[in-house]
């Protein structure tokens, strides 16, 4: 079924959250704080099953485009004060938590993690595992910016036991990267992607864009040639985000060069057919892994799952934050840190917890979470995976599902049995999708980025 443009800009132009996490950041509040963190770390099960993910919010450089909470520093001393308090904090979530606990993840993100000196790579890794239960086949994943990165840092993070590398690519052409203040040659790129698999990091990731400025369907086609060459385990092809009202930064991007809505859903389309023409399975929205690939594996076997990093095979009972505007997720609800680095460290000194907002779920939040979860992995709604909810929770989503169904004008959604999947045509706007399932949208609190 071809689409035509006037559908195509009426869903792709919406602003809808990511679902990254249901309820969304910005209905965090205050009323979840240090002590609440505290009593819910206390209340894990003695075997329960983490994943760990730390901040470095430092780079050497600002890329227009980025979204992250950074900041740009050319000296070393800002870094080495903050991975001072991080170790600090490590220490004390550590040693709250429960001590049979044990970590299956680890990620480290920025910001750019390898802005960190080879000996402090191998002092962040070694203060985890002297303070956690690391299993042994731990999955170990850092976000590396390859301009610049030397192989003595590339031998500490081997050393540290690294098993997964991202590397930011975003696009290849010269005149792109020239608009989004990021210069970065395939040449320097395959450098690092061959010396990390010489180490032995068996899975490699590649994160790509589309809708930058100035880019078009040719200059696409190229990065992605060039990715492919790379023969990387997963893709990530992400729509730029223009989200200038939070990150004053894209302001120096000029809105009359970046694609419109049309031209970015032409743009995803096209990426994905290429990808998929190339043997890679399409995962949710914006991630593509061959077959092999855990992800894909997972998402065969409808076990993948959906965090603040993305799209993940993370089941652990518990994901902990560290580091500065870290979010973490308990059991019982949501936890984020201080955001401003020179607070987060004063709170770390202070009181070894820098947690300053987040949210207690409620019965409702679980099933809703539950629903957006399955549709943004699965592309799914079953009420079956709602048996044992209350009752009128339940009826209140399904009357939802109902209601999206006898909605649908557009052909992205087919009936099921107990409920619907989303179509191909759909599966580029299933976060408008997903929108409809999400009871905090009316409050009207944030602002997000369009659908495609």
């Amino acid at each position: 079924m071809m689409l035509t443009p006037e559908v195509i800009a009426r869903h792709a132009s919406r602003s809808t959250p990511r679902y990254t996490s249901y309820p969304t950041a910005p209905h965090f509040h205050d009323g979840v704080d240090h002590e609440t963190y505290l009593d819910w770390l206390a209340a894990l099960p003695a075997d329960a099953s983490l994943s760990l993910y730390l901040h470095v919010p430092f780079c050497d450089t600002l890329c227009w485009f980025c979204g992250c909470h950074t900041k740009i520093t050319r000296q070393y001393a800002p870094v080495a004060a903050y991975l001072d308090a991080l170790v600090k904090e490590i220490e004390f979530i550590g040693n709250a938590a429960p001590k049979t606990a044990h970590v299956r993840h680890i990620h480290w993100g920025g910001g750019s993690p390898t802005i960190l000196a080879p000996d402090d790579i191998r002092r962040l890794s070694g203060a985890i595992r002297s303070v956690f239960s690391v299993a042994a086949d731990a999955e170990f994943a850092v976000e590396v910016d390859p301009r610049g990165i030397d192989d003595a840092r590339i031998d500490a993070l081997a050393e540290s036991g690294l098993t997964r590398v991202s590397i930011g690519v975003q696009d290849f052409d010269p005149n792109v990267q020239a608009a989004i203040n990021r210069m970065q040659s395939f040449e320097e790129t395959r450098r690092v992607v061959d010396a990390f698999r010489a180490r032995g990091v068996a899975s490699l990731n590649i994160d790509a864009m589309y809708g930058l400025p100035g880019q078009r369907e040719a200059q696409l086609a190229a990065t992605l040639d060039d990715v492919l060459r790379l023969e990387p385990d997963r893709i990530a092809l992400f729509g730029y985000a223009h989200v200038p009202w939070m990150k004053r930064h894209q302001s120096m991007i000029h809105e009359a060069d970046l694609p419109q809505a049309v031209e970015r859903y032409d743009q995803s389309a096209f990426a994905a057919q290429r990808l998929l023409s190339a043997g890679y399975a399409q995962i949710g929205i914006d991630h593509f892994a061959l077959k092999h690939d855990s992800l894909a594996t997972a998402a065969r076997d409808n076990r993948l799952r959906r965090n603040f990093q993305g799209y993940t095979i993370d089941s652990a009972d518990a994901l902990l934050g560290l580091g500065a505007s870290a979010i973490g997720r308990l059991p019982q609800g949501y936890v984020q840190n201080e955001a401003a680095i020179a607070k987060y460290e004063r709170m770390i000194q202070a009181e070894g917890c820098a947690v300053t907002r987040g949210l207690a779920l409620s019965e409702e939040d679980r099933v809703r979470a539950l629903v957006i979860e399955r549709l943004m992995c699965d592309l799914t709604f079953s009420a079956r995976e709602l048996s044992g909810a209350p009752s009128a929770i339940v009826s209140a989503v399904i009357a939802q599902a109902q209601d999206a169904l006898a909605n649908d004008r557009d052909g992205f959604l087919t009936p099921t049995p107990d409920g619907f999947m989303v179509t191909p045509e759909g599966r580029p706007f299933v976060r408008n999708i997903a929108a409809q399932f999400d009871s905090y949208l009316t409050t009207a609190r944030g602002r997000h980025s369009q659908t495609v």
